[in-house]
């Protein structure tokens, strides 16, 4: 039986009612020991039951990592949790809640706090109305996917006809596996469903972590298609800028580029203040002039800075004095550039030796490091991965840590960094990838290639080219980073090699074997025909008899013949 929890009055407000429905699920399950629902989702005993404790809001992660604990479905519990936060900040305004995102993008939840893209969101909602596929293009930090979600979903929702109220939006990154992963989501498959939009962020994975052309090509011709057709299915592709020459090789993509593209531009004065001082007027806080203005000519010089603009307020709302974020609350923050480094040496520094070790290896597998001159990008890490990398309780802590300073986010599948601005504004971490780049190259390689032998069956015969094999030696340190099905697929691979290494040593010895027999026994024949020939030309001369003598005439003295 499970341990026995503090009484809870479920009328005290939100995250009460939220506890108070985990606690009779977990009742309905049969009160399985925290301990037990740990083993099942890799979080710690001590995180569900505080979850449950009706103290603080657990974060999302959490809340549905305690659902699959207890064998239930998640249905449902996003919205409850969605809703016990909105109630919560109604009733602390300002006090709990930061208004501010930091790293992590605004998502259709979030549309009451996205403030300065109005008029871009509208641009790119009359795209969408206009073209069947359509790409938002812009640089890293620029605010793509938080247009996408907070910006343009809820108009698509709100003004949108559909099957049911609203248009039905779906939301996909392509991942590893974008046509497989996907399939059933494409076009394609739900060309039938009218008023449907499907909306591909961070396009740019279909190039740095899709490494198989044919899975590439069916993608996106699944998502082409609708083009120049009458379905009311409509595809929105959020591609960086940097990205946007791998699109132009495809002639259907780069007729998307050229002729259905909309560019993110940069905030204008008018809308950077409208970014800054919105959301703390949505919660009740106020933003001193001063630091308005500063943080206005700081975005100002360095272009498209939103994710570094967005981590220093919610720095500086974590120093407010009081309701007010003040100039020097800003600056103790480090500022628009020294706010995400100082964060996160704040957390990595605050990390014991085994945990620290553990989040160099979290981070480093959350990096797919970029190739003949390609920017180095985020990868999306399954948490299967996640399990390899420590003992279950130093990497949920690692793991709590990181996502509770908004430098990682973290849900029941899969982890992955913030932004991919982490990489350059965290010197710590560009020293691990500059340092590690080929091993980790390689490392990606390694991933794929285990990930494609696990969905053809295992099969034993597998073979890893004697290049392959050889990098892996030479990173011997590889080896305590591996999950089970990389090292199974290195085994795997290994000993194929080393049959096939015994059956070419074995052939060569038995082609040998035939060469010296051909020989011996071409000598012994040459041998045995010159004996013959030898046998022939002496048998008649041994044959043949010596002329007689001539008679004795009794003169002359006789000699014996």
């Amino acid at each position: 039986m499970g341990r026995h929890e503090n009484p809870l009055d479920a009328s005290a407000g939100p995250v009460a009612e939220l506890a108070g429905a985990l606690r009779r699920l977990r009742h309905d399950a049969g009160n399985p020991p925290y301990q037990r629902m740990a083993r099942r989702c890799r979080y710690s005993a001590a995180t569900l039951s505080r979850a449950a404790a009706g103290k603080r809001l657990p974060t999302l992660g959490v809340l549905l990592a305690y659902v699959g604990a207890c064998g239930a479905s998640s249905d449902g519990w996003e919205a409850r949790w969605h809703h016990a936060s909105k109630e919560l900040t109604a009733q602390s305004p300002g006090r709990n809640i930061s208004p501010y995102k930091g790293l992590t993008r605004f998502d259709h939840t979030d549309h009451a706090l996205y403030f300065g893209r109005e008029q871009l969101a509208e641009d790119l909602w009359d795209l969408t109305r206009r073209e069947p596929v359509a790409a938002l293009l812009g640089p890293s930090g620029s605010g793509k996917s938080s247009l996408l979600r907070a910006g343009l979903v809820p108009r698509l929702r709100q003004r949108e006809s559909g099957p049911a109220r609203g248009a039905v939006v779906r939301i996909i990154t392509p991942g590893e596996h974008p046509f497989t992963t996907h399939r059933s989501l494409l076009p394609s498959a739900g060309a039938r469903l009218p008023g449907t939009f499907l909306i591909v962020d961070q396009f740019e994975e279909l190039f740095t972590l899709c490494n198989d052309p044919a899975e590439r090509e069916r993608f996106i011709a699944a998502l082409l298609p609708a083009r120049g057709t009458s379905s009311r299915f409509r595809v929105v592709l959020g591609v960086r800028a940097d990205f946007s020459s791998y699109c132009l090789e495809h002639p259907g993509l780069a007729a998307v580029v050229r002729g259905a593209s909309l560019a993110v531009t940069r905030m204008n004065p008018a809308e950077l203040r409208e970014a800054i001082v919105k959301p703390a007027q949505a919660h009740g806080l106020v933003v001193e002039r001063a630091l308005t203005a500063r943080l206005t000519a700081d975005v100002a010089d360095n272009g498209f800075a939103l994710p570094l603009l967005s981590h220093a307020l919610l720095e500086t709302w974590n120093r407010r004095r009081g309701r007010t974020l003040t100039l020097d609350s800003y600056e103790r923050a480090g500022g628009l550039h020294g706010a995400i480094a100082q964060s996160a040496e704040d957390v990595y520094t605050r990390l014991d030796t085994a945990q620290a070790d553990v989040a160099r290896r979290v981070l480093l597998r959350m990096i797919a490091p970029g190739a003949d001159g390609a920017p180095d990008t985020r990868r999306s890490v399954t948490r299967s991965e996640l399990a390899s990398l420590g003992d279950g309780r130093t990497t949920d802590k690692v793991l709590e840590s990181l996502t509770r300073a908004r430098l990682i986010t973290l849900d029941t599948a899969a982890a992955g960094l913030a932004h991919e601005v982490l990489i350059s504004a965290w010197p710590r971490l560009g020293g691990w990838i500059e340092q590690d780049r080929e091993k980790l190259r390689f490392h990606r390689w390694l991933t794929e290639a285990a990930g494609a032998w696990e969905a053809v069956g295992r099969e034993r015969d597998v073979r890893i080219s004697p290049v392959r094999l050889a990098q892996f030696g030479a990173y011997a340190s590889l080896r305590e980073d591996l999950t089970s099905l990389e090292s199974d697929f290195l085994a795997a691979g290994t000993a194929t090699h080393r049959r096939a290494l015994r059956d070419r040593r074995a052939a060569r010895a038995m082609g040998s074997l035939l060469v010296v027999t051909t020989a011996f026994a071409a000598a012994l024949a040459w041998k045995q025909r010159k004996l013959l020939r030898t046998a022939r030309s002496i048998g008649p001369a041994l044959s043949a008899r010596p002329p007689a003598p001539p008679p004795w005439n009794g003169r002359g003295p006789w000699t014996a013949p």
